[in-house]
């Protein structure tokens, strides 16, 4: 077996993370190339770049799902790929500029506007992906639904005014941020990764006390998304507890209190 198959110890996991080094299971593998050979990822991925992954898990072998894997009917969900994403990454890495034509809150359709792309960002309470943006004739910061996007296309940008737009975004997401220390009960150590993974998609940094044997969780993430970190910690339970915080300590307060309530529990 390899002995980097899977590893559990954080402290080992956070020196190869500072290193820049990836550990990839078999099982990862062999799920990738499957995903590989579907359709869909001819739209995903860039023509070079998915030439590369295939030349990389070439040797692996692929699964079956043509009978083992059988969708059950079901109510219709949002999908996380989007066809205007490959677009806009394209033009965010080139640092340029863009022309945006799209629908308001009464879907009526706009007229031209120029802007310039900061970020694609995925609401994990929404499941949405949304462009944030900088509206030049407005000199707004704009986030906008991509199923709201009708066109979009590159345009030239100086990048003196990029330089400086982004420094305006990044500043004002600081100001909308929020941190959170949520300690990991000593007897559920051993279920660490399981915790970091509920927190996976949000900027974290984890500290270990060694007299006390005990993780502590900071936790970064935007005023937006508090009510989806709520869900994560009800999810984990008696497993995790909030030690900073006050904004998310008195939402798990209150939304404890209102579910004893429930069944007459004062």
């Amino acid at each position: 077996m390899n002995p980097f198959e899977k590893i559990f110890n954080y402290q080992v996991f956070a020196r190869l993370h500072e290193s820049n080094t990836l550990t990839i299971t078999a099982h990862e593998r062999t799920w990738l190339k499957t995903m590989l050979a579907h359709p869909a990822a001819e739209d995903a991925f860039e023509p070079d770049t998915l030439r590369r992954l295939r030349e990389i898990v070439e040797q692996e072998e692929t699964y079956d799902i043509s009978s083992s894997l059988i969708e059950k009917a079901k109510s219709v969900e949002k999908q996380i790929y989007h066809p205007l994403l490959r677009k806009l990454r394209r033009i965010i890495t080139n640092n340029q500029g863009i022309h945006i034509v799209y629908k308001n809150r009464n879907g009526k359709v706009g007229s031209v506007q120029a802007g310039l792309p900061y970020k694609l960002e995925y609401s994990m309470v929404k499941r949405e992906w949304y462009l944030l943006w900088y509206h030049l004739r407005q000199h707004s910061f704009m986030a906008t639904k991509l199923q709201n996007i009708v066109s979009v296309d590159e345009a030239i940008a100086a990048c003196d005014q990029v330089q400086i737009v982004k420094q305006q975004i990044e500043a004002l997401l600081e100001s909308r941020k929020e941190r959170a220390v949520i300690e990991v009960v000593r007897s559920f150590n051993k279920e660490l990764s399981r915790i970091l993974y509920a927190f996976s998609c949000f900027e974290k940094d984890v500290e270990y006390e060694d007299a006390t044997d005990t993780y502590r969780i900071t936790l970064t993430f935007l005023v937006d998304d508090r009510e989806y970190i709520l869900s994560k910690m009800r999810f984990l339970g008696k497993r995790v507890k909030v030690i900073a915080g006050q904004e998310l300590k008195l939402r798990m307060h209150e939304s404890s209190t209102k579910a004893l309530a429930r069944y007459g529990i004062e």
